[in-house]
């Protein structure tokens, strides 16, 4: 079957120095633009990440740092990168979490404006978990009946995901998403904006520390002020702020946390 988009759809996947979004660096990225006619094109690249790679993170992906010591930084394509992503949608598997918000934090080190915030958003990980509850290469397994060869390369896992997310939409077409309280989060169809409503549609930061509740309002997604509204919190314990500005949060996360604190002063808070 073949997506309807209503933008191109840019799959993705990134290899990293480690796990910690503030810090860690991409070595290594690949994207998949589908078109809206359904062709696609592919970008793979290896990249200098300008720091050590720790071993224990080579020998999951494979990638060392003689691999990349001669391969483009981040910044240095961070402009042509951009543009080959202007105007398109993004998705991907586990992106919400991880992908989406090292790429951001990679973007803004580079000073290159790349705005998240007027994109569809689309993690199959998330109807995947929601719906079946396993693995990228799994997912692969159960959806398209094949086994993953070269896991953990980006090139592969992205490709994987693309067929992933087709056949998810083809089998779960028609069919309701709920939440853990039986609250029904929408119906899968193949609408992008269906899927970035189902998959993200709560999110405040990419990397998920700030979300929306039922009521629209911005909340907690963590720590001891969980689920409580983040300008009530600012108000009754200034400190926080300093706290979470000083602390190994991602640049986009104390980005949203200034532009609702700022908010605050403006209403009168």
């Amino acid at each position: 079957m073949q997506l309807k988009l209503r933008n191109p759809l840019v799959f993705f996947d990134l290899e990293t120095t480690g796990i910690n979004t503030a810090k860690d660096r991409i070595v290594e990225l690949s994207f998949v633009k589908v078109l809206l006619n359904g062709e696609t094109t592919i970008k793979t690249l290896k990249i200098n990440p300008t720091i050590p790679i720790p071993i224990e993170t080579s020998l999951i992906h494979g990638i060392y740092d003689k691999d990349v010591e001669n391969e483009p930084t981040f910044k240095s394509i961070a402009k042509n990168l951009a543009a080959f992503l202007e105007g398109c949608d993004l998705a991907g598997f586990n992106i919400l979490k991880f992908d989406v918000p090292v790429l951001a934090e990679e973007f803004l080190r580079a000073e290159v404006d790349f705005d998240m915030s007027s994109r569809k958003l689309i993690d199959a990980q998330k109807i995947f978990h929601m719906m079946e509850k396993r693995t990228l290469t799994a997912a692969y397994k159960f959806y398209c009946g094949k086994e993953l060869e070269g896991a953990h390369g980006a090139e592969a896992d992205t490709l994987a995901t693309y067929e992933v997310l087709k056949a998810q939409v083809e089998k779960y077409d028609g069919q309701d998403v709920v939440d853990n309280l039986g609250k029904k989060l929408g119906t899968i169809s193949n609408d992008m904006a269906t899927l970035h409503s189902i998959t993200s549609s709560n999110m405040v930061d990419l990397a998920g520390r700030i979300i929306k509740n039922n009521d629209g309002v911005e909340v907690f997604n963590f720590g001891k002020h969980r689920l409580k509204p983040v300008e009530e919190i600012f108000a009754k314990e200034p400190g926080y702020y300093d706290w979470m500005m000083k602390g190994d949060f991602p640049l986009d996360t104390k980005k949203k946390l200034t532009a609702i604190k700022l908010r605050g002063f403006n209403s009168g808070n």
